[in-house]
């Protein structure tokens, strides 16, 4: 399907989903975000994409934050029903079952860092910025930030960059553990692209249910979260994937995974 705002491509068997505003940093209006949901879904529905990549158009911002005047004259409802809207779309990366990597070629501020929060991993070019200035604007983020900062690097950090608008670098990002590699500009893609198919070492099944598992154990207290992870690896055991898992490995040849 062919997008205003994004670009849709396949390299082996990673979706690349490139949001594509350059001429305003990449910026998150109502349209965009509607079109990121149905290319994130239709990436989760394709049985021959094993993982997403989500990165900017250009070279100087992954997404530079929302569009500034969708917001002029926004009565509260309005402004409430916006953020439940991105928000759902947000978490649609969230709850994939597939793994799903932002790859921060520039500046993530406001709505495009939310928008890395939301993927599993992240990996940023040194020229990569972090930030949720919304403050500066007199708002907050509304597309998830206070929560999925805060699970991500504690507290303190969180309301680091809440309470004064400002931003980290990728050195920064990576000692915080807000991003889980750095790399050179010219690297960025290849970096992305090669991670996102180390994924595909792990069972489809299996990664699905470790996604899972993760997404729901974080917020419960240890003794339910290892009761989710009991049950879902009861699952895992049932799945064709864990049989083929198990004969390629007791037979010493690669496995050769369905995802059932």
């Amino acid at each position: 399907m062919a997008y205003a705002n994004v670009l849709v491509g396949d390299e082996n068997a990673v979706r690349w989903i490139t949001i594509n505003r350059p001429a305003k940093l990449n910026a998150l209006n109502r349209a965009l975000v509607a079109e990121l949901g149905d290319a994130v879904a239709a990436a989760g529905a394709d049985s021959g994409v094993r993982a997403v990549v989500i990165t900017g158009a250009g070279d100087k911002a992954f997404v530079a934050g929302a569009d500034i005047g969708e917001f002029v004259g926004l009565a509260p409802a309005d402004a409430q029903a916006m953020a439940r809207a991105g928000q759902a779309v947000f978490e649609t990366v969230a709850a994939l079952s597939k793994p799903v990597l932002a790859a921060v070629n520039g500046f993530a501020l406001g709505g495009g860092c939310e928008l890395a929060l939301a993927c599993h991993m992240r990996v940023a070019s040194t020229t990569a910025r972090f930030g949720q200035p919304e403050g500066k604007l007199g708002l907050i983020p509304g597309y998830g930030g206070t929560q999925r900062l805060a699970r991500l690097v504690g507290r303190g950090r969180a309301l680091e960059l809440l309470l004064t608008g400002g931003t980290v670098d990728a050195t920064a990002a990576l000692a915080w553990g807000l991003v889980n590699r750095v790399v050179e500009p010219g690297d960025l893609k290849s970096a992305a692209q090669r991670l996102a198919e180390e994924t595909g070492a792990v069972s489809p099944f299996a990664a699905a249910r470790c996604l899972e598992a993760v997404r729901i154990g974080l917020d419960l207290p240890l003794a339910r979260g290892q009761e989710v992870e009991a049950a879902l690896f009861g699952l895992c055991a049932a799945s064709e994937d864990m049989r083929e898992g198990t004969a390629a490995f007791l037979e010493k040849r690669p496995p050769r995974f369905t995802g059932r």
